[in-house]
Formats: structure tokens, sequence, C-alpha cells
């Protein structure tokens, strides 16, 4: 749980420094993706064009991902015994495959949308 504070307290922190930085520089919001940082450049084109709703919902699932990896490592830290220890890791492990697979699969259907966008655009 200790963990989980702190890692809550240092996203608390950044949030109002990445926003200035956001606010700072107008220009940002014109650039292209590809002068973006990879994360920003994901982060806009991830929430764009989705309503609120579907945008709380994402953060939703995100925060629940993030929840059951917090969880896991916490069980992990605190286990005695190697056995259970290493079940917990493995466990982990799973989890986070999967969530891999799911952003890369998100990523590929996102990509697959741009060339299709941009097949219609030459016609």
């Amino acid at each position: 749980m200790k963990h989980l504070y702190k890692s809550t307290a240092v996203l608390l922190l950044l949030l109002p420094i990445s926003m200035m930085s956001s606010a700072a520089d107008p220009k940002k919001a014109d650039m292209p993706m590809k002068e973006m940082g990879m994360h920003q450049g994901m982060e806009m084109g991830m929430m764009s064009g989705m309503t609120e709703e579907q945008k709380n919902e994402n953060m939703r699932s995100m925060q629940e991902h993030m929840l059951m990896m917090h969880d896991l490592s916490n069980q992990i830290l605190s286990e005695k015994d190697a056995t259970k220890k290493e079940a917990l890791k493995n466990q982990q492990l799973e989890l986070m495959k999967a969530h891999h697979a799911q952003m890369m699969e998100h990523r590929q259907q996102k990509m697959e949308q741009h060339q299709q966008k941009k097949q219609e655009l030459k016609k």
C-alpha cells in the first residue's frame, strides 16, 4: 500500500508540471506527431476523438490495471515463501504480457485506420 501512495504522490506532483509545460508552449498542439515525444504523441492520439465518457472509461481501465500491478507487487514483496513468491511473479508477468498484447493490438488497429484514411485521401 505504501508503494501505491508513493506512486500516487509522484503522479500528483508531476501533473501540474506537465500541465504547465503544455500551457507554456501553445505551438505543441500544432506539432506533427513525429516531432513530439512518443508518449505525448500517443497520449494526444489516443484521446482525440473520444467522448468524455469514453475517456473516463479508458482512464478507469488504466487505473484498474495499475492497481492490479501494484497489488501483485505488494504481495510479491511481502511473500516469504519462495515458491509462492515465484508464482506471484509469474502471475504479474502474465498480466504484463496480456496488457502489452492489448496495447499492441490497439496500436495495430490505429495504424490500419491511419492507412485507410491515407488511402481515402489519395483517391
